[in-house]
């Protein structure tokens, strides 16, 4: 009897303490934890390494509160009210332990009919960038001029509103996944960083943000589109997969702005590698002489796919049919006969950046391979150059970010605003074993689940870091169901921000316009 009322009562006190806890982080965020959600399947929370992490020592690395502003901005032909809101959203594990702050940038038309209105969901790529470049360069209210031909370290980061802003047909929501702009780690330990700097942890963790999100704002009812740049193309399949079955949010349509959709294609021993690359190298190639679109390239595309794919499969060891490959390597690239015979024809993106204009001691750009600049070691038999066409952008952007943040929409995080975290990128797992990081198989999942969903690929006819031709290769494997009614592909003259440059921007506004109609 002792025994028992001893055991009531411990049982008792062990209640009270739980509830006293869950009370505690209950009030240290807007919606209650636990959240089971933000563990991933398949993967145990907390563990040695995130035991150890006590309220107090969570609210040292807190965010500010959250900071709702009124904002106007005048463009040609309307002005648009609107409310803006800068904060973040914790996110917790199964145990109800704060993990991370997911900090957010959201924009919602004034008097719109929240039901009907559609909400975009934006995020960059990486892994380890955050949402700058496509808020300030592409869909935002405000645009910083990002045209790499023209931008340089030193520009001044000076923002103009952006007639070309989505935000006339729908709200947006930009998500810097932590360890990218203001986002951070409240847990400590190396088991909360393993977690989320994964693929599957990520994938979570977004999807966990955007319920949240649309939890906090009383929007589940509103039409619900994603958006994704580059990395992207990986994340932004796997998120509406993980939105449409394990968070109960359904999705209308997704815009993948240059992403990768598989890895497998871009490195190693993969012949498709130089399939996927040959047709942008002959643009860049040719837009030297005069404008190029991608309807100029269906010679190439023609090629690249029949002809110069079955003499790659020949091999070197038939010597006619590589001799042939490299010379018409050669003439749609203009680089050097030898340098082309040496290689085989079979040019890695390094090695056609530098050879395409040695001659000037010039390299071109991987994200716009258009754009070209000096070669800092122009005699080295090794490649020490960076990036003409992303590099510089890397300043004015950061400053631009940092200013709307803390100046227009007046919240001030401590700590520093991280635009591109080489650290996430060296710390990621992309998985082990023989299957490479793709989304192929998520994007066949998602449009068979839901016949309504939508899905728009845009692309620059001159980016090397995701060539078009690619991602044209893989769509093109899709069931039937996958119709054109449905996916889309439109390919613009630039880079991997092809939106930098005015008509393509303009051309791709019009088609989100069009997909969210």
């Amino acid at each position: 009897m002792t025994a028992a009322f001893a055991a009531l009562r411990h049982a008792r006190l062990a209640l009270a303490l739980v509830a006293f806890s869950l009370a505690a982080v209950a009030r240290a965020d807007d919606a209650p934890p636990p959240q089971p959600a933000a563990t991933p399947s398949g993967q145990k929370a907390g563990g040695h390494g995130d035991t150890a992490n006590p309220p107090a020592a969570a609210e040292q690395h807190r965010l500010p509160p959250d900071s709702t502003t009124r904002q106007t901005l005048a463009l040609p032909g309307r002005t648009l009210d609107f409310t803006a809101t800068a904060g973040s959203i914790r996110l917790f594990n199964d145990k109800g332990e704060p993990q991370a702050d997911i900090a957010y940038t959201a924009y919602q038309l004034d008097g719109a009919d929240q039901r009907n209105r559609p909400v975009t969901f934006v995020f960059n790529g990486g892994p380890g960038a955050s949402s700058a470049w496509l808020q300030f360069g592409n869909v935002g209210p405000w645009r910083l001029p990002i045209n790499a031909e023209a931008v340089t370290s030193s520009a001044a980061p000076d923002l103009m509103p952006n007639a070309e802003t989505w935000l006339d047909f729908t709200d947006l929501v930009f998500i810097d996944p932590v360890g990218t702009g203001y986002s951070r780690f409240v847990a400590t330990g190396e088991d909360v960083r393993k977690r989320f700097f994964s693929i599957d942890g990520d994938v979570n963790s977004i999807a966990l943000t955007i319920r949240r999100w649309l939890e906090k704002f009383d929007r589940l009812l509103s039409p619900k589109f994603v958006a994704g740049e580059s990395y992207g193309g990986i994340r932004g399949p796997k998120i509406v997969r993980e939105l449409q079955t394990e968070q109960g949010i359904g999705v209308k349509g997704l815009i993948l702005i240059s992403p990768v959709l598989d890895f497998r294609e871009y490195s190693g021993s993969s012949l498709l590698q130089y399939v996927a690359s040959l047709p942008t190298m002959a643009a860049v190639a040719r837009e030297k002489k005069g404008s190029v679109t991608r309807a100029d390239m269906a010679d190439v595309e023609h090629y690249a796919r029949g002809d110069f794919l079955g003499d790659l499969v020949r091999g070197p060891a038939d010597t006619e049919a590589t001799t042939r490959l490299a010379d018409r390597v050669a003439a749609l690239t203009g680089i050097d006969q030898a340098v082309s015979r040496r290689l085989d024809g079979r040019f890695e993106v390094s090695e056609f950046r530098r050879e395409f204009d040695r001659r000037n001691g010039k390299v071109t750009g991987r994200y716009d391979a258009s754009v070209s600049g000096f070669d800092p070691y122009p005699d080295s038999s090794f490649h020490h150059f960076g990036d003409p066409s992303g590099d510089p952008l890397t300043a004015p952007l950061t400053s631009a970010a940092v200013d709307v943040t803390t100046r227009k929409l007046n919240w001030r995080p401590d700590g520093s605003y991280q635009l591109l975290d080489g650290a996430v990128s060296k710390a990621w797992d992309f998985g082990r074993g023989l299957n490479p990081a793709e989304s192929i198989s998520q994007l066949r999942q998602i449009l068979a689940l839901d016949p309504k969903l939508k899905l728009l690929v845009a692309h620059g006819l001159f980016d090397l870091a995701t060539p078009y031709f690619g991602s044209k290769i893989l769509l093109d494997q899709l069931p039937a169901y996958a119709s054109p009614d449905r996916v889309k592909l439109v390919v613009y003259p630039g880079g991997h921000m092809f939106y930098s440059r005015d008509p393509s921007r303009q051309a791709f506004r019009a088609e989100a316009e069009a997909l969210m109609k």
